[in-house]
């Protein structure tokens, strides 16, 4: 049987819990945070600069590697909270003045390895049964909008999909789309 490559809604909430308990849990839980909510690739996010945030105008500028389409996002409130949040404790940091949004204890940008280690040990504090990777965020952000109803093709554009069939993987497994398809269509045998 094949593992779950994704974590489920009730799974990030008790990771985003975790973190809060962290050394740097205000970083931490804004890093996942992001992660989810933009399906971050964990090099991506770990690249993000202050040039690519616009806390004014609730936007973030989401820079996809792999070839993938460039968008631009706009920032929920819970982000902008953390992000804020974030951005003031980093001002205490040795290199505060570094682009990079996610910083290193050593002022540099937070690597991909030291995000998987962030990743794998709250989710051990979390109880999470899985062994947890990074890309299984941006697998849950991608489930987690067919959950709610977002067209694939949206969907698509929100992950920075050039092609389609990486996109459908989150739509085919979404039970709720087939919610009332046989609706009144078949009649019940009444048998006496």
């Amino acid at each position: 049987m094949k593992k779950r490559k994704y974590l489920t809604q009730d799974e990030i909430n008790r990771l985003l819990q975790a973190t809060r308990h962290g050394k740097y849990g205000i970083r931490d839980e804004c890093l996942f945070q992001m992660c989810f909510i933009h399906g971050f690739r964990i090099s991506e996010i770990c690249r993000l600069t202050l040039s690519d945030l616009n806390l004014n105008d609730a936007i973030i500028h989401v820079r996809r590697l792999k070839n993938g389409l460039t968008t631009t996002h706009p920032l929920l409130p819970i982000e902008i909270r953390l992000l804020e949040n974030w951005l003031t404790q980093r001002q205490g940091w040795s290199n505060a003045d570094s682009p990079w949004i996610f910083l290193s204890q050593k002022g540099g940008p937070l690597s991909r390895q030291q995000a998987y280690n962030l990743l794998r040990r709250y989710g051990r504090q979390a109880a999470i049964p899985l062994s947890l990777y990074p890309h299984m965020l941006r697998h849950a952000c991608g489930y987690a909008l067919a959950n709610i109803g977002a067209d694939t093709r949206l969907i698509q554009d929100y992950l920075g999909h050039r092609n389609i069939q990486h996109t459908v993987l989150y739509t085919a497994s979404n039970a709720e789309r087939f919610q009332g398809l046989w609706q009144g269509k078949i009649k019940e045998n009444k048998s006496k």
